[in-house]
């Protein structure tokens, strides 16, 4: 991957239903050789896909959070399996340092938000945890697939 890619790679983070000539036209690179890079970064998985990002994705679950989570020993795939039972859960995310587990969640209010943690927090094995509500999110280049 060169600095051509990286920067065909930023503009379609940025609106990945722009056209190949606007791609290559902003590149200083000919259609052909645009489309030629996205088959090839396509080809070898760089770029997984395309998406849609509906409004109603971003605000299906208006109050979201960040969960830290310390775990015991070697519980941790247990309670990755248990965290997976969540429907509030987006993501789990293992990681080093003082915290094991990094969770992504979302509920329709602060009262389900709350009742949610207190259930996680009771799972044997989660030994401590720390929580951050997510305010608003003015940039992403993450995608759900």
């Amino acid at each position: 991957m060169d600095d051509q890619d990286r920067k065909l790679l930023t503009l379609l983070r940025h609106n990945g239903r722009r056209s190949v000539s606007d791609l290559a036209a902003e590149l200083g690179l000919s259609r052909a050789t645009v489309r030629g890079r996205m088959e090839r970064l396509e080809s070898s998985g760089d770029i997984l896909g395309y998406t849609v990002i509906l409004r109603a994705d971003a605000i299906a679950m208006p109050v979201r959070g960040i969960m830290l989570i310390e775990v015991e020993g070697r519980a941790a795939d247990r309670i990755v399996d248990t965290l997976g039972g969540f429907p509030q859960i987006s993501a789990v995310h293992t990681t080093n340092g003082k915290w094991d587990l990094v969770v992504e969640l979302g509920t329709d209010s602060l009262t389900d938000l709350d009742a949610v943690l207190r259930r996680i927090r009771l799972i044997p094995g989660i030994t401590a945890s720390e929580t951050s509500l997510l305010l608003a999110t003015p940039r992403t280049t993450r995608a759900r697939l």
